[in-house]
């Protein structure tokens, strides 16, 4: 199946070269030059991956990047980006993209990220396919979490993650091994994605647990990664 690509990048240079470059690697591409361009082309149908820079001349990166997930909940959504500034790359995770590549783009990391991305097409993971964790439920082939029975709804990366530490729970995953298996071995991005993404699932986890119910924890083990924990630790 021919990957289907959303690109939103306003600079003719930058925008030639990438849509070139997909094409010759046989990527279904669609080029938006305007946020307001993309989100309109982004309505008509499903994505698999959208490429949206951030610096656009209508309507700001950060609101586009957040109407998009909303537009397109099931695409791997990448930011292309020359800010450098952490936080700025934090608010743009935190909107709804997966992850983030600096300007100027590498074409081989681009096209391995795709690769990884397309065939994947959601993570495999170890163990199995349902996994039920105190009030916590993780089933893997409907792509669904509940928690104490009722539906938590996540991002395709946040359940992907909290899909990887089900696996495994109890266990000290490392951050370098986290970014492989949930992202891929050749994505070369910050871990700052990750530390995101963690963020949320606590946060989107609090908000959904009963009181009294028995839902694992995501804790972090200092200078390693993090590991899911059904007992609630005394010092997270």
């Amino acid at each position: 199946m021919v990957g289907r690509v959303l690109l939103v990048e306003d600079d003719a240079s930058i925008g030639e070269v990438l849509a070139s470059s997909l094409r010759s690697h046989a990527y279904d591409v669609v080029w938006e030059r305007t946020g307001g361009a993309g989100l309109a082309r982004a309505a008509t149908g499903p994505v698999d991956l959208v490429l949206l820079d951030l610096g656009l001349p209508d309507l700001d990166g950060v609101e586009v990047c957040r109407q998009l997930r909303a537009t397109q909940p099931g695409c791997v959504l990448v930011m292309l980006t020359a800010r450098s500034a952490e936080m700025d790359v934090v608010v743009g995770l935190e909107a709804g993209a997966d992850d983030y590549l600096v300007k100027p783009v590498r074409l081989a990391e681009l096209h391995a990220r795709l690769r990884a991305q397309l065939r994947r097409g959601g993570m495999g993971t170890t163990g199995p396919a349902v996994r039920a964790l105190g009030d916590l439920v993780v089933d893997v082939p409907r792509h669904r979490v509940t928690v104490a029975g009722g539906e938590l709804h996540l991002r395709p990366k946040e359940f992907d993650l909290l899909a990887r530490l089900a696996a495994q729970p109890e266990v000290a995953h490392s951050r370098e091994q986290l970014m492989a298996d949930v992202w891929d071995e050749n994505w070369f991005g910050s871990t700052k994605t990750l530390d995101v993404h963690v963020a949320a699932l606590r946060r989107k986890l609090q908000e959904v647990t009963p009181p009294g119910r028995r839902v694992p924890q995501i804790v972090t083990v200092r200078g390693h990664g993090y590991r899911l924990e059904l007992a609630v630790p005394d010092d997270r």
